[in-house]
């Protein structure tokens, strides 16, 4: 995951600006690569990683030890569904080739809407969805469903965003890589 997943990772985290001082959330963190590069950015804040799968859990944790030591990453086993942190904590949420697995894709933006802060990014950045046209891309659409994947077009991945309430919302195609990212952030209320 770590290596297969870095150039595109890479590649979508150019579209957002990360400060130091963030507090960000990995939702299927896999290996650790995306919450060690977060962490290698966001110096002087805090990354999470979280993910549902206890094999990955190690993983992560392997991989970020240092980090883990020094009191700036932690990563957790647990579901997007029922994130086990309060509303309003993190600047930023990053979802690596993860969110055409999610079982309620909904009411699991709603849930990372709720630990946003107000003026916070949730980022999803994928090498696959509905519509690319890459071999690769149009064998997974083929098999999306046995699969249980669902994948998104480029407008279904705004409306997705828009429905749950981000605004600002962007998606981001690199068509001849079938690479997607697509962004919202939450509203800031008015005063």
């Amino acid at each position: 995951m770590n290596s297969s997943h870095s150039k595109l990772t890479d590649g979508g985290l150019h579209h957002i600006s990360i400060d130091t001082h963030d507090t960000i959330l990995d939702v299927g963190c896999g290996g650790g690569r995306t919450v060690a590069q977060l962490a290698d950015i966001a110096k002087q804040g805090k990354v999470y990683g979280i993910d549902h799968s206890g094999e990955s859990v190690a993983a992560s944790k392997k991989y970020v030890t240092q980090y883990i030591t020094l009191g700036r990453v932690e990563i957790l086993h647990g579901s997007v569904s029922q994130l086990p942190f309060p509303n309003n904590m993190f600047d930023l949420v990053t979802a690596v080739e993860t969110h055409f697995w999610w079982t309620n894709l909904p009411g699991d933006m709603r849930e990372i809407f709720r630990v946003l802060k107000p003026g916070g990014t949730l980022i999803f950045i994928a090498e696959i969805y509905k519509g690319a046209t890459t071999t690769a891309a149009k064998f997974a659409e083929k098999y999306a469903a046995r699969a249980r994947m669902t994948l998104l077009s480029v407008d279904e991945h705004r409306e997705h965003f828009t429905n749950a309430g981000y605004s600002n919302v962007q998606v981001i195609e690199e068509r001849d890589k079938a690479w997607i990212c697509a962004l919202g952030r939450k509203p800031i209320a008015n005063s």
